[in-house]
């Protein structure tokens, strides 16, 4: 039999319900992983173990009744660490839970720490976290992907049955890509944002990683919902996702856009995602050739209006409500004074403060976006960058409603390349930018998307993306399923 930790959420589920095992046995087992593998992934950033001991020896109540739920870094817990990898935030901790957070306790979840990200969310390979890097479990010289890589590496390495992550631009389902696990990005506005530290607020959206599609359904339902406390959060139903799995899907039509079968796409993903396609059609599917023209200015659009929104909530942090602050900046030298780098100020002046803590508490990948974000929003400049990426953010959306007229589904690979080796990109933005290029468009447009496992190139694994109409959650949920039961990529697991 399988370790404990090495089990989905829904089988675990059953075996606490037969009294088979208990909720204190699952930690335990997470724990005994960790102990093996943390220090090579490095998947964690804190981890409470007695608070998380002491709650999992408690009975519990609810779809989720004892299971652990691992947490990005992003996300608030009353009472924990929440520093979204940054130094800026270092020693904060929130007096209050994001609505995932009480709707997973409501629905007797074990929150079991958390994880590693890019600092703010900033990033696509976990990289630029202030604290580690993590490693990619099937190559630990490899990146797991971002920003949510601590999620996806700790649930690909079995060091968490499933996990909540964030997705901006593609990072929850580019590094379930890269990590060869299931990630699920829900329409914008299903899943309340209250609580979740915000790096684009139009785009964010909280997801989940997870080992296969029925728990990624399972975990969706319990945080799904409509949110007084989230503006942006929409009133509608909520279907039972699981009810849908095994469903046939001979009857659903899936477009496979030419835009994202292109040159750069790694040879060994599009023959994987090729065959997937292929695996589809023997279940009865209809595959038809779509166009979304937009897609080339996706990327350039995102990278103004995310970077924008970034440098707007990212003003907040000064140095003067909580985390860090500088209180006694250095004074500067005569010779970075006589150049101009930093003029000589009263010392403890509260602009200087300002300064002194920001350049020490955000990371270089944060900074760079709060420049690029302020230019775009500034004087003479908005209507040139910002104004006009708004309106080409509007053309990309109607190509996808153009596009939901002809076809159910959309099919596309998840990244163009299998996961690369750490530092690789690091110092080339624009090179790493575009590692994001298939799942980009769907946060512009709002729409719901998952990436689930179709095999592996060069022994490192492939995601193939499936995108739906907003809120239609239960329809890419019931062919990823399918696909998954015919198939065995999710099966497999990295040697540690």
């Amino acid at each position: 039999m399988k370790l404990l930790n090495q089990l989905t959420a829904h089988r675990l589920l059953k075996m606490l319900k037969k009294e088979e095992i208990t909720s204190l046995e699952i930690a335990r087992a997470l724990f005994e992983r960790l102990e093996k593998v943390e220090d090579k992934i490095k998947g964690y950033l804190f981890l409470d173990k007695e608070r998380i001991l002491d709650n999992a020896k408690e009975k519990k109540q609810g779809l989720l009744a004892g299971v652990a739920v691992s947490i990005k870094d992003n996300i608030c817990v009353a009472g924990e660490l929440t520093r979204c990898a940054s130094k800026i935030l270092s020693g904060f901790t929130p007096p209050y839970d994001a609505t995932t957070i009480k709707n997973l306790k409501a629905e007797g979840a074990i929150l079991f720490g958390r994880t590693n990200m890019d600092e703010f969310a900033f990033g696509s390979s976990c990289e630029s976290s202030a604290y580690q890097i993590t490693a990619n479990p099937w190559d630990l010289e490899r990146v797991p992907g971002g920003s949510s890589g601590g999620s996806a590496a700790a649930v690909a390495a079995d060091e968490a049955i499933f996990a909540l992550g964030s997705d901006t631009g593609g990072s929850i389902r580019q590094p379930a890509a890269l990590c060869g696990i299931v990630g699920l990005k829900p329409t914008y506005g299903r899943v309340s944002r209250y609580g979740l530290l915000a790096f684009g607020s139009s785009l964010d959206q909280i997801g989940t990683l997870s080992k296969d599609v029925r728990d990624a359904a399972l975990l969706l339902k319990v945080i799904a919902g409509f949110d007084s406390q989230d503006s942006t959060s929409l009133d509608t139903s909520v279907p039972d996702y699981e009810s849908y799995l095994g469903k046939e899907i001979k009857d659903l039509k899936i477009g496979i856009p030419r835009e994202y079968f292109i040159e750069g796409l790694d040879r060994g993903v599009k023959e994987r995602v090729e065959e997937a396609i292929k695996v589809f059609q023997r279940l009865g599917v209809e595959c038809v050739q779509i166009s979304l023209p937009h897609t080339e200015y996706a990327v350039s659009v995102y990278y103004i209006l995310a970077t924008a929104e970034a440098s707007s909530n990212l003003s907040r942090f000064d140095g003067v409500q909580y985390g860090l602050r500088n209180p006694q900046p250095a004074t500067p030298t005569c010779a970075e004074a006589s150049a101009g780098r930093r003029k000589p100020q009263t010392k403890g002046s509260l602009l200087e403060m300002y300064e002194q803590t920001r350049e020490e508490g955000f990371g270089k990948e944060v900074k760079r976006r709060i420049i690029l974000g302020t230019y775009v929003l500034s004087r003479g400049y908005y209507d040139q960058y910002y104004l006009k990426a708004a309106k080409v953010r509007e053309l990309i959306r109607e190509d996808f409603e153009q596009a939901f007229k002809r076809c159910d589904l959309i099919l596309t690979p998840t990244s163009p390349t299998p996961a690369w080796k750490i530092g690789e990109k690091i110092d080339d933005p624009l090179k790493m930018y575009l590692s994001d290029i298939f799942t980009i468009p769907v946060n512009l447009a709002g729409i719901p998307a998952i990436s689930i496992p179709c095999g592996f190139a060069k022994g490192l694994p492939v995601g193939l993306q499936i995108l739906g109409k907003p809120f239609k959650e239960e329809k890419i949920l019931q062919a990823a399923y399918a696909y998954e039961q015919s198939t065995e990529w999710h099966l497999q697991k990295p040697v540690l």
